[in-house]
């Protein structure tokens, strides 16, 4: 039977708007199995983006419980909880948030520095994912001499460098073009087909969510369906 590496138990989460109380999210349940990949769908002010937060572990429930590996998040420290954070979870954000001044093998030693990793080890390793991600010879590029696509390439390869358990990617595709942004649909979609990541993807886009084996949809803050695609199930 398959571990659940994530579990919501009947979470809300309230922003404060002065007096008024806003709920993003009205008590969702759910549990998301490790190995799988899962698409969290939506029109905007669904709740996707505070869905997201709170899966990330960048943010706590205001009610209702987290579980990542069985620990319940809101019980960690601050410190804590970006440890485990780093330790778990990989992130991949629409606009790639590399750092500018930095050439691509920098940006992916970035979090291996966080991570004490040897330096001799980390750059080994950068250089794998970099050639992993189709970027050898663009290693020593800095973002403005990449195209976007490339960019977000590095973005992934800097997700992967300290090997997380879970993929989490916010509109992974939102800043490319078609044909880019399938390029990159294909490398989560082998890396949870042969590296067996949990992938966990944002979107507002349907034809992106065909790539995901499990979908949850989401409106008003609340949980309309759960469905899944046997059709991309791993071969």
């Amino acid at each position: 039977m398959t571990e659940t590496i994530m579990e919501l138990k009947d979470v809300w989460k309230i922003y404060k708007m002065g007096e008024v109380e806003v709920p993003a999210l009205r008590g969702i349940s759910v549990g998301i199995k490790k190995g799988d990949f899962v698409a969290i769908i939506g029109a905007s002010g669904s709740g996707k983006s505070t869905m997201m937060n709170l899966i990330g572990c960048l943010d706590i429930p205001s009610r209702g419980s987290l579980y990542l590996r069985s620990h319940d998040i809101s019980t960690l420290s601050e410190s804590d909880l970006a440890s485990f954070r780093g330790r778990t979870i990989g992130f991949i954000f629409q606009q790639y948030n590399l750092i500018q001044s930095m050439s691509a093998f920098e940006n992916v030693m970035l979090p291996l520095e966080f991570l004490e990793y040897d330096d001799q080890k980390a750059a080994k390793r950068a250089r794998e994912i970099l050639a992993l991600v189709g970027l050898s010879d663009k290693m020593h590029h800095r973002p403005t001499q990449l195209s976007g696509g490339q960019q977000q390439r590095v973005s992934i390869a800097r997700c992967l460098a300290g090997d997380p358990e879970i993929i989490l990617a916010d509109e992974p595709t939102g800043a490319l073009d078609s044909v880019t942004g399938r390029e990159v649909l294909d490398m989560l979609h082998r890396l949870w087909e042969n590296n067996g990541k949990t992938i966990i993807m944002v979107t507002h886009d349907l034809n992106l969510a065909k790539y995901a084996h499990t979908t949850i949809e989401l409106k008003d803050g609340e949980i309309m369906k759960i469905s899944e695609n046997n059709e991309v199930n791993k071969k």
